[in-house]
């Protein structure tokens, strides 16, 4: 049984999104739909004093009449070293917080559009982490672009030769079963379980970015956290 899962860029996402990652063969990065503003996708939260901090990395001229990857990262390398002052200062105690740190940096520097930022850190945490999951960019698809919600994912599913298509709880409202089984889809929905892990001496925090537990866990835990999901 073939898995796909399909899902937009996002900037170091929560650890649900790796999880829907991790669980499939093919995993599409979505990045020729409309970008929506005040979403996630050039933003998300750290640590910070104890508290959730909202860090956001600023876009070139974005608008909700643009695609993802047709919205650029601002190329000023000053808001973008606040950022990372930010995040070096949040987590400088960490216990990983070397190589992950340096990584993280380089890719914050890197320009381009946001979903080219994107994709080059799922690649950097692919590795990092030793996932086997295949990455391919939707845009570089031969897909029906006049299809739209379920449908165009139904589609992009065959295409893969896909007969398994996981998508994240948000979809149930989104997805029907029923319709997926008639196109000889199974479709499931991922679940993340309760996780919870030191940080620092405080109350923990859930649901901020990757970039929190890549600072408090080594690779092999966070494998563990990666597979404690239910899929429904």
């Amino acid at each position: 049984m073939k898995k796909i899962a399909i899902m937009q860029p996002y900037l170091f996402p929560y650890i649900g999104y790796w999880q829907l990652l991790s669980s499939a063969d093919t995993f599409v990065l979505y990045d020729d739909v409309t970008y929506i503003k005040n979403g996630w996708i050039n933003r998300n939260n750290i640590l910070l004093n104890s508290k959730p901090y909202m860090f956001t990395l600023p876009l070139l001229k974005s608008s909700s009449f643009s695609l993802i990857n047709e919205i650029q990262v601002t190329d000023n390398k000053k808001v973008k070293e606040k950022i990372i002052k930010t995040i070096e200062h949040a987590y400088k105690k960490a216990p990983y917080y070397g190589d992950v740190f340096r990584n993280v940096q380089d890719i914050l520097m890197l320009e381009g559009s946001i979903s080219s930022v994107i994709f080059q850190s799922i690649l950097w945490l692919k590795s990092y982490l030793n996932l086997d999951t295949e990455i391919i960019i939707s845009s570089s698809l031969e897909k029906n672009n006049e299809l739209k919600g379920q449908d165009k994912v139904i589609d992009i599913v065959k295409r893969l030769d896909g007969n398994k298509y996981i998508n994240s709880i948000g979809g149930q409202t989104l997805y029907s079963k029923e319709i997926f089984k008639s196109s000889g889809i199974e479709l499931n929905f991922i679940k993340t379980n309760d996780i919870g892990y030191k940080q620092f001496d405080n109350a923990f925090v859930p649901n901020l970015s990757i970039i929190d537990i890549l600072m408090f866990n080594p690779p092999e835990k966070i494998k563990e956290f990666l597979n404690n999901y239910t899929l429904i």
